[in-house]
């Protein structure tokens, strides 16, 4: 198990030593053979991550008692491919700048007509964003006046559905009082008819 590791051992040093060596040349390096230079770091760095993983899945294998000493230096692999990854970085961000440069001319003229368009586009992108904001808030508005309406409108039903309530009630009330005067009319007409009897009989 450990003779498997420490083959692995060997092969990450020999293989972070030929990317140190590469990253270091990048920035020295013509253009086309910088591109090339940056894949084949990219690829390398790749295979070193693929290293470690192999050697970290052989130091799981080993018995707890015998581990501890492989764990260190796994950790000391694994900060030294951080520190290659943040050196490559620091080396494509020159090579990117370089390329930018290269790209944009050296003339002043190119470089000048790169800032009017630059400057053309975002005027024209912030035109856009305030459309954006002004439609936003229109529409924001429109909400607003709809949640509104629908507001008012509810209480409007309800308050028509109060009045319909009261409408019934007194409609109950006026047909009770139509009975009850019904009632009272023939009670004083039967009075009037027997009073009337009582008079004939006198007179």
């Amino acid at each position: 198990m450990s003779s498997d590791f420490e083959g692995y051992e060997q092969d990450f040093a020999v293989l972070t030593a030929e990317i140190t060596n590469k990253i270091a040349r990048v920035p020295r390096l013509p253009p086309d053979e910088k591109k090339q230079m940056v894949a084949n770091v990219e690829k390398q760095l790749e295979e070193a991550k693929e290293l470690l993983e192999q050697m970290d899945l052989e130091v799981r294998e080993i018995p707890p008692q015998s581990r501890g000493m492989y764990s260190n230096r796994m950790r000391s692999y694994k900060q030294e491919m951080g520190k290659l990854e943040t050196d490559f970085k620091r080396s494509r961000i020159a090579y990117s700048d370089e390329v930018r440069n290269e790209l944009l001319g050296d003339d002043g003229n190119s470089s000048e007509n790169q800032l009017i368009k630059l400057r053309e586009e975002r005027a024209h992108l912030l035109d856009n964003t305030e459309r954006l904001e002004r439609s936003s808030r229109r529409l924001e508005a429109g909400y607003q006046i709809a949640v509104e309406t629908e507001q008012i409108g509810q209480e409007m039903l309800e308050n028509l559905s109060h009045d319909r309530e009261k409408i019934q009630r007194a409609r109950e009330r006026l047909r009770e009082t139509d009975a009850n005067l019904g009632k009272s009319s023939r009670v004083l007409t039967g009075m009037l008819r027997r009073q009337s009897i009582v008079l004939d009989r006198l007179f």
